[in-house]
């Protein structure tokens, strides 16, 4: 398969360079592709309006739709992970966080970067993802409910900006602006699969603009998309046990043997998703606007293989569970903007819900069988429901003050509604130790809660001189939970000359932390351990002296410059420090039994206090939680350089070199509550420790060449990831060090556009079929002696995944 993707690019590949003559208005086309971004007039970071990127005062990378398309990927959150130099997407999540992938910026949590859609605030997903790992705690908005064919571009903001924006915004905000064409269209196809044979993907997306009357419009966006199941791992070892085989001899003869399990791999999933983004002007001063999207997504994931001695008058060959989820996302928004009095004035309502019910199928509940003797094989295990009711009203004006430009004076007003909600499993599923693989939630687990929070802001903006351009923001916000905070930030540039210029920010933050991570409770399985998943708000957690979650506090600082020493050519080198109190993380794993000893008595007294009933057989138990554990400091640089090369007859070129450089430290940590450190345990473990300081790569730098010809165009891709490492225990409570070496990875396309614009291409990521480094043979052999079937070969925190090469084709159609 290999082999023949390599010769089917290269012969694509000559077949362009040898195409005729360059078409005139396609080759300007493809070529301001590549650096239309740098003259892109933003709305995200400043309050001003008609700022071009390569203005600004704040770093800020605008992508746009054709940048995205030509990653080949067909979500929004991968495609972004594939060009934003500071973005990196989560490749695999353990039990329901397989099912909810999610992406993180600066090295940072989720949790910490603010995602927009036009300008106004996302919802986060009722998915919270609660193993640990670099995503733990993540319950952020889910960008793949975002249609591709809708986006327009995206704007990232790789500054603090709380102070304009509200909780969230530490590491950044990602501003994605839809389309708004009133005429026109698309129609788009993909298919794809990995190299290795697996992973099938196919894509139908639409998109068509409309005009309504002579004052209105309307945008409408659809796409249907498909991705199968994947499979990394290797052979169950529990299977290869000879002491095992030799009592089992028929054993071996189940279909598959050894390759029983097949947990290591993607989730498989159905997904539609529509948007709906449109206005309508009353005259010269007033717009009414709207914009909607909704989301179904099935999706199911693989389970740890259950042996065929588990309850063999029900599976006699064993069984592989599955965890499966029906989820629906809503998000409405309307609003009126307009003049009034000379003020520019945004009014608008936004509310967006995220639903998920999780079921288990081929599984069963030992303990209902035990004591009645039947059990289902398919469970309802509960339900996740969050949601997020925000009103905005924004106001500004423009004062003439004697400056170089007026005083930019805005205020603002906010006020906010969450929501979050576990509903119970049914029955069968919460029966005692539960339904295998993953136990209903409890009665003690359910609940619903709320918070309102309120916020007012003040942002001016000017030029006291040309040159010199200065911003300003304050925020106060009040939680109806937490109380109150009052936040900052400064943002200033000086251009030196039109070839030069230096800007800066300071600002302080917050971070309130999400429902989910204050009130989530469950059961975490595996064939050999059960770990309760403690809400801080509780009173099991407190029998153990922890204490409910409080909000994060940032400080933020950047400098850097700006320079077009010639023609053509944008570079921009900024480096920024944040330092982050009270950090939000998952603690590590903090045993009640280890190996069938005990290690604490007072966890496993915490998990009965919770409520919740373990399988007896297993021999680990213990707990997890979140807690304000850590104080941390983040310092990194960010590269953007763009140049353009014309070739005459031969094309094209545009050039671009993105670089993140990254390394986060731990600069503060809690001590264990006696109750935990009476046991000779840590709460924020040594593993736990090394996902926060070492498990994002410390550098990503990516080299992309466009070359355009004529028809033709290829898209070549090199991006360079830095090492990666992270501590790591396979439950015999020793710690063995998981490293991924650094890596290159190239992605490629080629496309063909015809002249009634229908557009072909092909292409692949990670071309060259790149993994990452495999974990030691010492811990793998660690986890089959503590009774794991050890198929997980490869460290999961791989910010290039663990799929290998994909190859796809495309083709769309514009009208």
């Amino acid at each position: 398969m290999k082999k023949m993707t390599y010769v089917a690019s290269a012969a694509a590949i000559a077949l362009a360079w040898a195409a005729g003559p360059a078409r005139a208005e396609t080759v300007a086309a493809e070529a301001a592709a590549g650096s239309a971004t740098l003259d892109e007039v933003i709305v995200t970071g400043t309050r001003l309006t008609g700022v071009r990127a390569q203005d600004s005062a704040a770093p800020i990378e605008v992508i746009d739709a054709e940048t995205l398309q030509r990653t080949g990927r067909t979500e929004l959150g991968q495609a972004l992970a594939r060009v934003a130099p500071s973005f990196n997407a989560q490749s695999f999540g353990g039990d329901a966080a397989n099912l909810t992938l999610s992406a993180r910026l600066r090295g940072l949590s989720p949790n910490q970067t603010l995602v927009l859609i036009n300008g106004k605030r996302r919802h986060g997903t009722a998915n919270l993802s609660v193993l640990s790992g670099a995503y733990q705690g993540s319950a952020a908005a889910d960008l793949n409910f975002i249609p591709l064919s809708a986006v327009e571009r995206v704007e990232v903001l790789t500054d603090g900006a709380a102070a304009q924006y509200g909780t969230d915004a530490i590491a950044g905000v990602i501003n994605i602006i839809l389309k708004a064409d009133n005429h026109g269209g698309e129609l788009g196809a993909t298919g794809g699969r990995y190299f290795a044979g697996d992973g099938d993907t196919g894509a139908l997306s639409a998109n068509l603009g409309l005009a309504l009357g002579q004052n209105g419009w309307l945008n409408l966006s659809g796409e249907t998309r498909y991705h199968d199941f994947t499979d990394r791992g290797r052979a169950d070892q529990r299977l290869l046990n000879a002491t095992t085989i030799a009592a089992n001899p028929s054993w071996a003869q189940i279909p598959g043997f050894p390759h029983l399990n097949r947990i290591f791999g993607d989730a498989r999933y159905a997904l539609t998703n529509v948007a709906a983004n449109g206005g309508y002007s009353f005259g010269d001063h007033l717009e009414a606007y709207g914009f909607a999207t909704y989301g179904h997504k099935y999706a199911a994931a693989y389970e740890n293989y259950r042996l065929p001695n588990r309850i063999p008058s029900v599976w006699p060959q064993g069984f592989s569970p599955k965890l499966t989820s029906k989820e629906d996302d809503l998000s409405l928004t309307g609003g009126l903007r307009g003049q009034l009095g000379g003020w520019d004035f945004d009014l608008s309502s936004v509310y967006g819900r995220d639903e998920v019910a999780i079921n288990v199928t081929n599984s069963a509940n030992l303990s209902l069988f035990a004591d009645t003797g039947a059990t289902p094989t398919a469970f309802h295990n509960g339900d996740f429901i969050s949601s997020q009711w925000t009103q905005n009203l924004d106001i500004r004006r423009g004062f003439d003050v004697g400056w170089a430009s007026p005083l930019n004076f805005a205020l603002g007003l906010e006020q906010r509604h969450e929501t979050y909600e576990i509903k119970a499993g049914d029955a069968a599923s919460r029966y005692k130790a539960g339904s295998q693989s993953y136990p209903g939630f409890a009665l003690t687990d359910a609940g619903h809660h709320s918070r309102d929070a309120w916020a007012a802001y003040v942002d001016l903006a000017a030029k006291p001189v040309e040159k010199l351009q200065l911003e300003a923001a304050g925020r106060y916000e009040h939680f109806s939970d937490f109380g109150d905070t009052s936040i900052f930030k400064g943002t200033g540039r000086y251009d030196f000359t039109d070839a030069f210029a230096i800007r800066g920010t300071a600002s302080t933050g917050f971070r309130a932390p999400t429902l989910a991570e204050s009130y989530y409770s469950a059961t975490n399985v595996s064939p050999t351990t059960a770990f309760v998943q403690l809400p801080p708000n509780s009173a099991a957690a407190r029998l153990l002296g922890l204490a409910p979650l409080k909000p994060e506090k940032s400080k933020n600082y950047s400098i850097g410059f700006v320079t077009r020493p010639v023609p053509g050519l944008t570079a921009s080198l900024d480096v920024y420090q944040i330092e982050l109190k009270n950090r939000i993380v998952g603690s590590g794993g903090v045993y009640g039994l280890l190996g069938g000893a005990v290690r604490s008595a007072a966890v496993t007294a915490a998990i009965a206090a919770n409520g919740n009933v373990l399988d007896p057989t297993v021999t680990t138990t213990g707990v997890s939680i979140f807690t304000n554990a850590v104080d941390t400091r983040t310092r990194g640089a960010e590269l953007l350089l763009a140049y353009p090369t014309d070739l005459g007859d031969l094309g094209k070129i545009q050039w671009t070199l993105t670089g993140n450089y990254n390394k986060t430290k731990i600069t503060g940590v809690r001590p264990p509550p006696a109750a935990i450190a009476a046991s000779g345990q840590q709460l924020i473990t040594i593993g736990a420790q090394s996902i926060l300081e070492s498990a994002s790569p410390r550098y990503k730098v990516a080299l992309s060449a466009l070359h355009t010809r004529g028809p033709w165009s290829v898209n070549l891709v090199s991006t360079v990831y830095g090492k990666s490492s992270q501590l790591s225990d396979p439950g015999n409570g020793t710690y063995y060090r998981q490293e991924i070496g650094a890596a290159v990875i190239v992605d490629a396309e080629i496309a063909y556009e015809t002249e009634n614009r229908v557009r072909v291409a092909v292409g692949a990521n990670n071309l060259f079929d790149h993994y990452p480094d495999q974990v030691s043979s010492a811990e793998l052999a660690a986890a089959v002696g503590a009774g794991s079937g050890a198929v997980n070969i490869y460290p999961t925190f791989s910010p290039y995944g663990f799929n290998g090469g994909y190859y796809y084709g495309k083709v769309s159609y514009s009208f």
